[in-house]
């Protein structure tokens, strides 16, 4: 089985893959792990995971790194994964009111690989093998710091965690038809800038002690 791990820099898996041993499935073969930097942001990951993709055929793809949340009530350091990722930040702001690239009838929302304007997992009954809470994510380009921005985010689509990357794995693996599980560990609350209040060296460790555990889970299960 080939597995991609893939995070946007190498601060959020380097822990990880120095630390992880050789794994192997119940009948003897290796499980082939290769780790993967795609660049910050939707443009290069999904530049890089197509050609990832391409060149490497992988059988799973799993995206890891840290986030903020929405939700004041999940404690930081909490990884979870993702069930469904919505584009933030594509469309207009027109009267203080926010209007996506599907209110703007730019695209329709069952235009393959949308599913009702959002990109959800159909993959997680198969490869959540840790149980991890699943929740709903949102992907933008500027990180939302802006009260009303964050506001307008809450009320259109309810996301729980906030990333640049999520969706660019979401569409590209929806569109060439590669199992993938986004698994993130939160680091801060969005709108807070005040890095004394984050929890990134938690996160990350949290998060890199979870992957080693989903892959052994994994090769035990598959």
């Amino acid at each position: 089985m080939k597995i991609v791990i893939t995070a946007a820099t190498k601060a959020e898996w380097l822990s990880a893959s120095l630390n992880i041993k050789p794994v192997y499935t119940k009948e003897g073969s290796p499980i082939n792990i290769i780790f993967h930097e795609s660049g910050v942001g939707m443009l290069s990951t999904a530049v890089s995971l197509t050609r990832l993709i391409i060149v490497y055929k992988p059988d799973l793809i799993i995206q890891v790194g840290i986030a903020g949340t929405f939700d004041q009530k999940l404690k930081l350091g909490k990884v979870i994964c993702v069930d469904e990722e919505v584009l933030g930040d594509m469309g207009v702001e027109e009267n203080k009111n926010w209007k996506d690239i599907f209110d703007l009838d730019l695209e329709q929302k069952n235009s393959a690989p949308f599913k009702k304007g959002k990109l959800p997992n159909a993959f997680l009954k198969k490869y959540n093998v840790l149980k991890l809470p699943e929740v709903k994510a949102v992907t933008v380009n500027e990180i939302s710091t802006n009260d009303n921005r964050i506001q307008q985010i809450i009320k259109k689509y309810h996301p729980v965690i906030e990333s640049m990357e999520g969706a660019a794995l979401h569409y590209v693996c929806r569109e060439m038809e590669i199992p993938f599980i986004q698994i993130r560990s939160i680091s801060n609350y969005i709108g807070d800038r005040n890095k004394n209040n984050w929890k990134l060296k938690e996160a990350i460790a949290h998060l890199n002690k979870t992957i080693l555990k989903y892959v052994d889970k994994l090769n035990k299960t598959m």
